[in-house]
């Protein structure tokens, strides 16, 4: 009988430091499985966007710019009746860019949707 009673402290003491470690790797695990790759979609989130609003103002850059060689450059082409040409002509070129920068984002994701990379365990 007494040795039972005196197992049983230790046996306590040991099932309560058990149920500590077994809570601390379960708090481990889902820090590892959920919060870091939570971190490393912020990162390439932040660059994604980054890069869409440099490449956004470039893209307006460049617009504006081809823009005035087509007012300045070409002399009296675009004079009276034709001063909305290059206009259009600018207009026609940004979305004809803008149509191609949709048509390769959506070819990647077709080709993703099409070919699943299959996981590892």
């Amino acid at each position: 009988m007494a040795r039972g009673r005196g197992d049983r402290g230790k046996g306590l003491g040991a099932l309560r430091s058990e149920g500590r470690e077994a809570l601390q790797l379960v708090v481990d695990y889902v820090k590892q499985e959920t919060l870091e790759p939570l971190k490393g979609l912020g990162r390439f989130m932040l660059f994604g966007v980054a890069g869409s609003v440099a490449m956004a103002i470039g893209l307006v850059i460049l617009s504006v710019a081809f823009l005035r060689l087509l007012q300045g450059e070409t002399g009296s082409t675009f004079d009276g009746n034709w001063s909305w040409a290059p206009y259009l002509i600018c207009t026609v070129a940004v979305v004809a860019v803008a149509a191609t920068a949709v048509r390769a984002v959506s070819r990647g994701q077709r080709r993703s949707a099409a070919n699943p990379k299959e996981e590892t365990t």
